[in-house]
């Protein structure tokens, strides 16, 4: 509950920010007007009238001013952190590790949309022989997420990351240490190590630096995904993810 009522805060101040930003924009555009036109220009509490009255007759600008921000948010976010997210842990990508373009995944072995998001990024692999993908264990549901995260980088270190990641997504049932390691012994895993890694400093303070990167992507859940200038939110599907690839990569060619 805490995390719901944190995220309406942050909603409740990026909005008061962006009505801010059309009362400056319009209170200085106003002014510029009529010094232009030689006419002494109306104080702040009139600007502050004509500005809401404007406002309240035009509500749909209010989402697309918060729309705006949080697009300039972001960018400044993936600006300071691009380097940190888009640096694999070693083993854990896939694709082409020399793509011209990377797509990151933010993903919990627990969210039932990362495994319908899996599906996606699978077939954009299959599809886009330039692509590549950079997971990022970002386990926020449960103390099983956690363990499932700590085997999955420790399969990363073994050189099985792909098949352990395709085989925890594609196994029926809820996280649990049993299943994860259920997992690492029919991928081929080494049980002793992985156990062994489930308690590994080195391990747990990478989930704790993807923790960190979420947290200051402003990511409120999984799966999430980076690409480009873009953070995408939710199982957003195929098509939107293969078209933020391409913008992205069309941003890089211009």
């Amino acid at each position: 509950m805490a995390g719901f009522w944190q995220r309406r805060f942050s909603m409740a101040a990026t909005l008061a920010l962006a009505v801010g930003s059309i009362a400056l924009g319009a209170g200085a555009s106003l002014a510029a007007a009529q010094n232009s036109s030689g006419k002494p220009a109306p104080d702040r509490a009139a600007i502050e009238a004509i500005v809401r009255d404007y406002i309240l007759n035009h509500p749909e600008i209010i989402p697309e001013a918060v729309a705006r921000l949080e697009q300039a948010e972001a960018r400044k976010a993936l600006a300071a952190n691009r380097a940190a997210i888009e640096t694999p842990f070693a083993g854990a990508i896939a694709g082409n590790p020399q793509g011209d373009v990377k797509l990151v995944v933010f993903f919990d072995y627990a969210c039932p949309f990362c495994k319908q998001g899996h599906a996606d990024v699978q077939r954009l692999v299959r599809e886009d022989p330039k692509l590549m993908v950079v997971y990022r264990d970002f386990p926020v549901l449960s103390p099983a997420s956690t363990e499932a995260a700590m085997a999955s980088l420790s399969a990363a270190q073994q050189g099985r990351y792909g098949q352990f990641h395709d085989a925890m997504f594609a196994s029926p049932g809820r996280v649990s240490l049993a299943r994860t390691m259920g997992i690492v012994k029919g991928v081929g895993l080494d049980e002793k190590r992985t156990t062994e890694d489930l308690n590994s400093a080195a391990l747990k303070a990478e989930v704790n630096r993807n923790l960190e990167l979420g947290r200051n992507l402003g990511l409120t859940g999984t799966p999430s995904y980076v690409v480009g200038d873009r953070i995408l939110s939710g199982a957003v599907g195929f098509d939107r993810l293969k078209e933020a690839v391409a913008a992205a990569r069309a941003a890089k060619a211009a």
